[in-house]
């Protein structure tokens, strides 16, 4: 049995743990804040190249007159025989479930695709260790061209599933052109049919309380602007109970700033029923654009995903707070029953030794 030290010590140390959950709870909280404000500010951008798009395709020829071919190749649908998946995790730990929910999808979407060959784009250090130690990393040999350019050639695979890339530290820091660039590298890809379909798992955050895990096919493009969602798993009614105890004692809103006029204004950008005068041909637009939408889609998920790990880091340490406060309580408790029964144990013998006199 503990005596009144030992549970003296162990309450400071739970003290401690708990005042560095709740900084971390607060921290996070700012940080949502913050991300909350990206997410909101990108939507725009989203909607109007989306718009964009969708008028500019009413003025293109999708098909070629000659060969009856699609004039985009980010259009064109193949048997999907190789998949690339982009895994959207954290960098960080203590977020509760958040990592280790997606990754679940993830090998869930993998389990679910046996018959084709998997490549895995891992964005963030928790999906890049778990990816790595369960799959093998696919493997490059540098080669010369008859110019003297270097450039790589992928080695026989090592299994139906492989790593061919990681992007640690991208959403710690989230730049537009570290997004480009991945958004680039997936499409020439796509193009050059090393891939045959592109799908993404993230954290799709709405707010707090509104969020869920979602597969998106990313490539081949369908139908500009409406996400191609293969798969989804909603939290639970006690999770969104949780989130909304956290935000509400963090002083976050459950639901953010009411966007919903802004993105109809979005929506109709470049819409309006007249003769567009372009500076360049509407085909050289459409084509140049396409990518800028594959790269909005990326970063829009990418945001999201950000924000969502946020919630989830600022709902597990105020649960750890509680917890904690509730162990003191519970420790204080059993320490003030011990010392009572050291000091009744002490007057009992004084009262034994003066009766023996």
């Amino acid at each position: 049995m503990a005596n009144v030290l030992d549970l003296r010590r162990r309450i400071r140390s739970v003290k401690n743990t708990r005042q560095i959950t709740k900084a971390m709870k607060m921290v996070s909280a700012a940080k949502l804040r913050r991300a909350q404000e990206r997410a909101l500010a990108a939507r725009p951008y989203a909607k109007m190249i989306t718009s964009v798009l969708n008028s500019l395709k009413s003025r293109v020829d999708l098909y070629d007159e000659k060969t009856g071919n699609l004039t985009s190749p980010l259009f064109v649908t193949r048997p999907e025989k190789r998949v690339l998946l982009v895994v959207v995790s954290g960098d960080k730990g203590f977020a509760g479930a958040f990592n280790a929910n997606i990754l679940k999808i993830a090998y869930q979407f993998i389990a679910g695709n046996s018959d084709r060959e998997i490549d895995v784009e891992a964005v963030g250090r928790k999906a890049r260790d778990m990816m790595r130690r369960r799959y093998p990393v696919a493997e490059y040999t540098e080669q010369t061209d008859e110019h003297g350019a270097v450039y790589q050639v992928r080695n026989a695979r090592k299994g139906p599933v492989e790593v061919t890339g990681d992007h640690v530290g991208m959403l710690l820091k989230l730049e537009t052109a570290r997004v480009q660039e991945m958004a680039h590298s997936i499409i020439s890809r796509y193009v050059s049919e090393e891939i045959d379909a592109v799908y993404l798992v993230y954290n799709e955050f709405k707010s707090v309380i509104q969020q869920r895990l979602v597969v998106e096919k990313l490539l081949p493009l369908i139908a500009i602007g409406s996400p191609q969602v293969t798969g989804v798993e909603e939290p639970t009614v006690e999770q969104k109970e949780r989130a909304a105890e956290a935000a509400l004692s963090a002083g976050i809103e459950i639901e953010p700033a009411d966007t919903a006029e802004a993105e109809e204004e979005a929506k109709k950008f470049g819409t309006a029923n007249v003769d567009y005068i372009y500076e360049q041909p509407p085909e050289e637009l459409f084509a140049g654009l396409l990518p800028q939408y594959i790269f909005a889609m990326l970063y829009h998920a990418m945001t999201e995903s950000v924000a969502a790990e946020h919630a989830a880091r600022m709902t597990a340490m105020d649960s750890a707070t509680n917890n904690a406060s509730d162990m003191i309580d519970s420790l204080t408790l059993h320490m003030n029953r011990v010392r009572q029964a050291a000091i009744t144990k002490e007057i009992i013998e004084i009262v034994s030794g003066a009766a023996a006199l």
